[in-house]
């Protein structure tokens, strides 16, 4: 119940004091609502997440009582706007559209249009709608009067999300968003939302201007600063970007886990399980082909090492190749003779008995077998929709760098060894070289999305 102190009812005129007091009491409680949602879990158990938008209701119940007392015409000028700013401010507290906070955060910059937290708060009523270009416009509106880390991050993520058709502007409006959230880090180092932005738009990078692992290790830094923040830490949407991140970083466990902790902090989310069991899919495939060895029958299987000569070894066929104006020597190896890491002047052959499905399409991924018949995947990046390769193909990989798969999920066991390409060029199929028209262009080929 409230109490009497919180009552708040009103002649039609007030003194400028009166209204201070007032306005200067609404703030502090709209305050600490937002600071009860951005701090729940450090309050609430996990398994109570279930409960934690029915909490927040209550006592935004409870705050929009105490406007509903006030007569907003007994509050005048810039004073007025800032009460319709709180007012607004409190119905956006949800993740959903509210045309009562639109409305009262429209009138409250129509009335002081230097109100940059309004502005700020306004876009991100607009966004809920999915009017982008509203929103936008409220960001720009409040980097005109002042250059601030939520206008700066929250334009990051809307240059990630506008549908742009043409790969070159897509890849600069990537380029601009890293820039932004950088922008919005250096303004406060310790804001963790500003460094999962920050991870974000480094994620989208990966997929939209290169498939590079360099990239995703400025992602995953970002998410460790991230984490250092607890009300970051406590937002589904990091742990699932970071799991996504994982994922193609081949960490399967902490992908894995991470995907469980999104879920767990909004059982609501309907994207993290999905996401997991996808991955799920894909590891029970892998480790399922590795051990049958792409479930080629015995004598076919035979046939096809059989055919795995030396001169499919392309232009490493003579035990080196050129690295710029470096000559590296080759030693053609057996799959068993690799050890984990890069394998520095080795190259292996072998024959592909498989491809495994993948509903992401990045990375590629395949099951080679050597004139031994030994048996490793292949996860190839940064190739174009349909140009990977096929059973029966020959593949030669220079200095390929093999990492050893071993994790528990579900009471399932995977263990396998697998060799990572991010450079299809320096592959030879059948001899030849990867052509450039095989290579990946600027283009998002996941079917996730990076918030």
């Amino acid at each position: 119940m409230m109490s009497r102190e919180d009552s708040y009812i009103l002649e039609e005129t007030k003194s400028k004091e009166e209204v201070d007091s007032i306005l200067t009491d609404l703030q502090e409680k709209v305050e600490k609502l937002y600071l009860f949602r951005d701090h729940y879990f450090e309050n609430h158990p996990i398994d109570k997440a279930i409960e934690k938008d029915d909490d927040i209701k209550e006592r935004l119940d409870q705050i929009m009582n105490l406007f509903s007392e006030i007569e907003e015409n007994s509050i005048n000028g810039i004073t007025k706007a800032q009460y319709l700013y709180l007012k607004g401010k409190a119905l956006n507290i949800t993740s959903k559209y509210d045309p009562l906070a639109d409305q009262a955060l429209s009138k409250a910059v129509k009335l002081d249009p230097n109100l940059v937290d309004a502005w700020n708060e306004l876009g991100e009523c607009y966004w809920k709608d999915d009017n982008l270009k509203e929103a936008k416009n409220c960001f720009g509106c409040a980097l005109i009067h002042s250059k601030n880390k939520i206008s700066l991050r929250n334009m990051s993520i809307i240059l990630r999300q506008e549908v742009i058709p043409v790969a070159k502007e897509r890849q600069k409006n990537i380029e601009k968003s890293v820039e932004l959230a950088k922008e919005a880090v250096q303004l406060d180092p310790k804001d963790g939302i500003s460094w999962s932005i920050l991870g974000n738009a480094y994620l989208c990078s990966f997929f939209v201007v290169a498939q590079d692992p360099s990239i995703l290790r400025l992602c995953m830094s970002a998410y460790k600063q991230a984490f250092n923040d607890p009300v970051a830490r406590g937002q589904a949407n990091l742990h699932y970007n970071r799991a996504i991140a994982f994922k193609y970083e081949e960490e399967y466990a902490n992908a894995l886990d991470s995907f469980t902790k999104a879920t767990s902090l909004d059982p609501t989310w309907t994207g993290p399980p999905a996401e997991k069991r996808k991955l799920i899919e894909y590891l029970d495939n892998v480790n399922e082909f590795v051990k049958t060895k792409g479930k080629i029958k015995g004598k076919k299987l035979q046939q096809m090492t059989q055919q795995l000569e030396s001169k499919l070894l392309g232009p490493y066929s003579e035990g080196k190749f050129t690295n710029g104006s470096e000559t590296v020597k080759l030693d053609n190896v057996l799959l068993t003779e690799l050890n984990d890491g890069v394998n520095q002047e080795r190259v292996i052959l072998g024959k592909v008995v498989c491809s495994v499905r993948n509903e992401n399409l990045v990375p590629f991924t395949f099951c080679l077998v050597d004139a031994k018949a030994n048996c490793m995947v292949v996860t190839l990046y940064n190739l174009a929709d349909g140009k990977g390769v096929i059973i029966g193909d020959s593949i030669a990989i220079p200095e390929p760098f093999v990492t050893h798969q071993k994790f528990s999920c579900d009471d399932k066991n995977y263990e396998y060894h697998s060799i990572r390409v991010d450079n299809p060029m320096v592959m030879i199929v059948n001899g030849k070289k990867i052509g450039k028209n095989q290579i990946a262009g600027t283009r998002i080929t996941s079917s996730f999305k990076v918030v």
